[in-house]
């Protein structure tokens, strides 16, 4: 019988592979951890780019798959897809016996996780708490820290919002956010002998990646899906009339992507001769590098305010998705209005790069995470300091 801790890492999408993936090899190196990585939501579906094949290629093993998505782009899916999760998942949890759970972020399916293991006395560890947004995240998020016994978070200021919430001083560490550990890797690589369309294929003309290009990630914000359609609508008309090069990546899973896929592809079909290049998924690697090498970020996705400030790449922050998130000065933010995010665009690209922020962390946080797992107390029993 194996004496090592068994640290079950839960993915639900394919930004928290992203968020997590040094930290897995860093467990997995750690002598004296055992990992266990548990997939399932859209990790496993292949519209979402099946997150599954980007984990095997990187060597790692998978120790459960959870099929639990209700696809549609109904609100009440995401509550079910939540249900079949938490069922599944509790039964995968008695099966593995592991000595901690680890949760990412602040995903709907995530929620399913922290009440797995919190009802199994688990020990649970959540990675990125403490921080707010401007969406039902920022409810799932706060609802799996207090359901956490320990909290591994990416700022101060995350760290200080846990204590005020009643959390244990003792119990949280600043880490920082393991996804700057790749984006420190793709800042110091010399090699850069990489072609997305050739690696990864798309749908789109073939650009010319070693010309100026933008790059376009938005995703629909659940507390407004009946807009997403309108709102994509600007994005897409305001890049339309720059004609740049473009590469634009899929939207997520959440209620609302059906609308924003849509307006993808009747763009698409309206406009035949258009720039725009379209992607599922990527490599987390490969993303940061066209990241890397992109004039200007716009959409509504987190890479914008972590991994991008990191970088020092412009950014055009959409909405309301990521509202009351810490931002640094490579961030501009804008309402759903093709005039202001046209003239957004072309102020970001005549700014050019920003200085490297370590608002979020500074590239080294695997390491810290494993050792924490390490040597953490194997307790479920809260101590509140309110």
């Amino acid at each position: 019988m194996s004496d090592k801790r068994k640290i079950a890492v839960v993915i639900t999408a394919r930004p928290s592979y992203s968020r997590i993936k040094t930290a897995l090899d860093a467990i997995r190196n750690t002598p004296g951890l055992q990992l266990d990585i548990v997939l399932s939501a859209s990790t496993l579906l292949e519209r979402y780019g099946r997150v599954e094949t980007v984990i095997e290629k990187d060597g790692f093993q998978i120790s459960e798959r959870i099929y639990s998505v209700i696809e549609g782009h109904a609100l009440e899916n995401m509550s079910k897809t939540t249900a079949i999760s938490l069922l599944e998942l509790s039964s995968t949890f008695a099966r593995l016996k592991p000595d901690v759970v680890v949760t990412i972020a602040d995903r709907y399916e995530t929620i399913a996780t922290a009440i797995a293991a919190a009802y199994q006395n688990i020990p649970l560890v959540h990675i990125q708490g403490g921080e707010v947004t401007g969406s039902i995240d920022e409810k799932v998020r706060h609802a799996v820290s207090k359901l956490s016994d320990f909290h591994l978070v990416s700022s101060e200021k995350a760290m200080e919002r846990l204590i005020k919430m009643g959390e244990n001083e003792n119990n949280i560490s600043v880490t920082g956010c393991p996804s700057l550990d790749i984006a420190r890797e793709v800042l110091e690589a010399q090699d850069d002998d990489f072609n997305p369309f050739s690696k990864y294929s798309g749908v789109g003309p073939v650009l010319d990646y070693d010309r100026d290009y933008i790059v376009v990630m938005q995703h629909p914000v659940t507390t407004e899906y009946s807009s997403a359609f309108s709102q994509i609508q600007e994005t897409l008309d305001a890049v339309h009339k720059l004609d740049l090069p473009t590469i634009w990546f899929w939207p997520n899973i959440d209620a609302g992507s059906d609308a924003i896929s849509k307006s993808l592809r009747l763009y698409r079909e309206k406009n035949p001769n258009n720039r725009i290049h379209f992607f599922k998924n990527m490599d987390g690697v490969d993303f940061l590098r066209v990241i890397k090498k992109s004039k200007c970020l716009i959409g509504n996705s987190s890479v914008g305010i972590r991994e991008s400030s990191f970088l020092g790449i412009p950014v055009v922050n959409i909405g309301n998705r990521q509202s009351g998130r810490e931002k640094a000065s490579n961030v501009l933010s804008i309402d759903y209005d093709k005039a202001q995010i046209k003239e957004a665009i072309l102020k970001q690209i005549k700014h050019g790069s920003y200085i490297q922020s370590n608002l979020y962390g500074d590239g080294y946080s695997a390491q810290r995470i494993a050792d924490y797992l390490l040597r953490m107390p194997l307790t479920f029993k809260k101590r509140l300091t309110y």
